[in-house]
């Protein structure tokens, strides 16, 4: 009997080490299905003062929020038309939600930006065209005067009246950076061209840009260019109308007007969120200003499109000739001011 109790014991904690054991097993799996639970994708969204669809400044940080979506697989989130008086509170809004980088896409927001990102070190703000830098707020630019110098240079090369005209939007940096490299590129292939330019304050009425075309077309110019987002689209109506010849911007424009628009000036901001996006993820972005501009294939001309076979071969080659003496450093528009 003593024998049989004892076996009986030795087997029972057998079980007992083997359940143990189990146990300690089933354990372990737990906690590390727990923290592969934890790896949330990358959230990014993207504040903007336009609609998406406005074939420019807007629709720009969308391309540029699906290309960060493709390439690091992050959820991502936007907000259109955002209004100045609720910047602060939409700022505030995505960092609650815990979203690690928010985009602000425009020079009107970098003030509601400084603001919000001392209260979120953890979030990572980013201001489009914006001038603050603070340790987790940085501005990102394309080189505004490098985009409106080519596009000038195109205006006074094909201009038959010697006017030509810019309308832009709000008055800030980087629109007015635009108008002072539109005049120098255009007077640097024209000297006799005259540069007709006003700004109406907003991004959104498109009216008024309209209005503003017509005017400038009936008083002899021939070529225009606007620098207003969504408002720019009154021009491409404007001269739609009238007849008249258009510089595009932001992005390619030609097919709002193929038989006007001649080609535009592409700041291509999507590919530097991107850019910046896989720095932040990485760790290996600093706190300072980024500006990206031809050299950096950021800032180009788009396809002349129905305008290849119109333009003289004569005036393609001497605008093609300028832009490849600013990629090879033997031009900087900087150093050609009015």
């Amino acid at each position: 009997m003593k024998k049989v109790s004892l076996q009986l014991l030795v087997g029972l904690l057998c079980v007992a080490s083997i359940f143990i054991g189990c146990s300690r097993s089933m354990s372990d799996v737990s906690v590390d299905d727990s923290a592969d639970n934890t790896n949330e994708p990358l959230k990014i969204a993207c504040l903007m003062s336009g609609p998406i669809n406005d074939q420019g400044w807007n629709a720009t940080a969308y391309q540029g929020l699906k290309l960060i979506e493709e390439e690091y697989g992050a959820e991502i989130s936007y907000s259109e038309s955002t209004e100045q008086s609720d910047m602060e509170t939409a700022f505030r809004s995505y960092a609650d939600e815990g979203y690690d980088i928010i985009f602000g896409h425009g020079f009107e927001f970098d003030d509601a930006g400084l603001k919000v990102a001392k209260d979120y070190p953890e979030t990572t703000f980013v201001i489009i065209a914006g001038v603050s830098v603070d340790e987790n707020l940085i501005p990102i630019n394309v080189d505004n005067y490098e985009q409106g110098f080519i596009q000038g240079i195109v205006a006074g090369v094909i201009t038959e009246s010697n006017t030509i005209g810019y309308v832009g939007g709000m008055e800030i940096p980087p629109i007015q950076d635009s108008l002072k490299g539109f005049s120098a590129g255009a007077k640097f292939v024209n000297p006799n061209v005259e540069v007709k330019s006003t700004f109406i304050g907003n991004f959104e009425d498109t009216a008024k840009v309209k209005e503003i075309a017509l005017a400038m077309i009936e008083s002899g110019t021939d070529v225009l260019m606007s620098d207003a987002a969504q408002a720019g689209l009154g021009a491409i109506e404007a001269v739609k109308e009238k007849g008249a010849l258009m510089i595009g911007s932001n992005s390619d424009q030609n097919s709002l007007a193929p038989n006007n628009i001649v080609t535009s000036g592409i700041d291509d901001l999507a590919s530097c969120m991107k850019l910046v996006a896989g720095e932040i993820i990485d760790g290996t972005f600093e706190s300072k200003s980024y500006v990206f501009g031809i050299k950096d294939g950021a800032v180009y001309l788009a396809p002349y499109h129905e305008f290849e076979n119109k333009l003289s071969p004569e005036a393609i080659d001497q605008i093609d000739s300028i832009i490849t003496d600013i990629m090879d450093g033997k031009l900087n528009p900087h150093d050609i001011m009015e």
